[in-house]
């Protein structure tokens, strides 16, 4: 009988990492839902018992060093390897970078690009011994391109990006996989967000028409691009840990995919410019 493969995946309690625990645990991979907070573990746990799926929850916090040692000594100890790591935990930080705290700053990297190089330290020992393994890094379509009022973001996912991309070449010897995930901005809840950070920006700020007209811009710009959702993440995932050869991304949905064609096509004059004609100049903010 085929052994089941092992899979941990962060940030299990909603969305993409919820969609990809499931659906890792009904294609014969033991899986290991982890998050945060466990009081948010009913769903999943419903669904794993009324389906009879492999899925243990574990309380796993990216940020917490003693968390992440302790959530994947249980593991190894109780499964003697680890074959799949999807780092999914991540939020989105809205704002101008002035009006950020340092500590929001800080504590937007230390979930997005530390918290995923933490649980990567924490198995590499493992999958090396092994030879053999597969990370998948649930980055963004915005570890590509800047976005006004979302630095901190962007640049978390710039980061997880070029340390991705560059371990790759570390690991291939011992026959570890490194794969990165692009889902769309409409997708990874931008286009809310966005609208949410809007809201609560101090009416007397400096940047408040800035954050209203990038608000209406982004959605004026992806209001007929169709986006995925949380399976079409998941499912993804699942083609590139399948795959003997994957590639080193993966886009998810068509925002993704029209943004990166931009990326690709664009001087970096002219990707400025497509980026202010859709989120500055048609609402007057800037000077043409």
């Amino acid at each position: 009988m085929q052994r089941e493969s092992v899979a941990v995946v962060t940030g299990s309690s909603s969305g993409n990492g919820f969609e990809t625990s499931l659906l890792l645990a009904k294609n014969r991979f033991y899986t290991y839902a982890t998050m945060r907070k466990l009081e948010k573990s009913a769903r999943i746990k419903e669904i794993a018992k009324k389906d009879s799926l492999p899925i243990e929850v574990l309380q796993l916090d990216v940020t917490d060093d003693k968390s992440v040692t302790d959530a994947i000594d249980v593991i190894s100890n109780r499964q003697g390897r680890i074959d799949v790591l999807v780092n999914n935990a991540g939020y989105e930080q809205h704002g101008p970078v002035e009006e950020l705290s340092m500590e929001e700053i800080k504590t937007q990297f230390e979930t997005n690009f530390f918290g995923a190089v933490r649980v990567m330290k924490a198995v590499l020992p493992m999958m090396r011994k092994q030879r053999s393994g597969t990370i998948v890094n649930v980055s963004s379509i915005g570890g590509k391109i800047g976005v006004p009022l979302n630095s901190a973001y962007v640049g978390s996912k710039f980061a997880l990006e070029g340390f991705s991309e560059s371990m790759k070449y570390e690991l291939e010897g011992f026959g570890i996989k490194v794969i990165l995930i692009e889902p769309g901005a409409v997708n990874t809840n931008y286009l809310e967000n966005s609208r949410q950070a809007q809201k609560a920006m101090n009416p007397d700020s400096p940047y408040a028409e800035l954050s209203k007209m990038v608000s209406e811009g982004v959605r004026e710009r992806f209001k007929e691009t169709s986006s995925s959702c949380p399976m079409q993440v998941a499912e993804v995932i699942l083609t590139a840990i399948k795959s003997d050869k994957p590639n080193t991304r993966y886009l998810v949905g068509n925002d993704a995919i029209a943004i990166n064609e931009r990326r690709k096509s664009s001087s970096d004059s002219e990707l400025e410019r497509w980026i202010k004609e859709g989120l500055l100049e048609q609402k007057g903010f800037i000077n043409k």
